[in-house]
């Protein structure tokens, strides 16, 4: 049955190179079959800018280069960590690059897809820096500097944000009720798609009285997630533990489903 697939906050990163080679196996499978693969954001732990000539950078854009050019289109969202991520990359992969929010028609239903950071509301710190961080002036600025300067800010800016977790509540780190069905209500949909929040899982409630639901994408690399929607509905595919071989052949890890390929 024909497919759309949905997945989000994949956090590419050369130090986690079994996350990239899962990606890359389910670029090679399961997502040559789908109608459209939608990435809602965060596919790298950090983007430095589309110069960036790193092997994990031009493997994984050769990687989406070959599924989009056997037909599948790919869309990709900007999230938290891949916000500079533009036209040149998406040029050289064959893919697309959604705005945030952005709806689509979904087998007939209208649907909302985020990232889903703009949902937690109550992280002011954060939505003032992410402000920032969007601003053109600032991105031409940074992008403007030195590759090896922009790879060492990148590292810096990661490192202090894992701090600043540690001195979060967890409820401001996750969406405020308040904010979905606003921004639901404001684009006058029942169902909304985003990630970010790393707690995978679908909701259903009421909104306006009539049934509505939203359905959370899980990261790739402590327990991923995939959406699948057909004209039947959608469906959270839960993680199962595989062996890969080669490399990684002596660790587990946790991959999407039993359908990677």
């Amino acid at each position: 049955m024909p497919c759309t697939l949905f997945i989000s906050d994949l956090h590419l990163d050369a130090r986690r190179p079994a996350t990239t080679e899962l990606f890359l196996r389910f670029l090679g499978g399961r997502a040559l079959r789908a109608e459209a693969l939608y990435i809602l954001g965060d596919l790298f732990e950090t983007w430095i800018g589309d110069d960036d000539d790193s092997p994990l950078a031009v493997t994984v854009c050769d990687a989406l280069k070959t599924c989009t050019a056997s037909g599948v289109p790919v869309y990709i969202m900007h999230g938290n960590r891949d916000f500079l991520l533009g036209r040149r990359f998406t040029q050289r992969s064959g893919s697309w690059l959604l705005d945030d929010p952005s709806g689509i028609d979904l087998y007939g239903m209208p649907v909302l897809l985020t990232h889903g950071d703009l949902l937690c509301t109550e992280d002011t710190q954060y939505l003032d820096y992410r402000r920032q961080v969007r601003s053109p002036d600032w991105q031409r600025a940074v992008l403007a500097r030195p590759l090896v300067e922009r790879r060492r800010q990148a590292a810096n800016m990661r490192d202090a944000s894992y701090s600043a977790k540690q001195y979060k509540p967890e409820a401001i780190m996750d969406v405020s009720p308040d904010a979905v069905t606003g921004m639901m209500l404001q684009h006058g949909v029942q169902q909304l798609i985003h990630g970010h929040s790393h707690r995978p899982g679908i909701h259903e409630f009421e909104l306006n009285g009539i049934a509505a639901k939203r359905m959370v994408l899980g990261d790739w690399y402590s327990g991923s997630s995939l959406l699948e929607c057909s004209s039947q509905g959608c469906r959270l595919e839960s993680p199962v533990t595989v062996k890969l071989l080669g490399r990684c052949a002596n660790s587990h890890f946790l991959v999407l489903g039993w359908h990677l390929e």
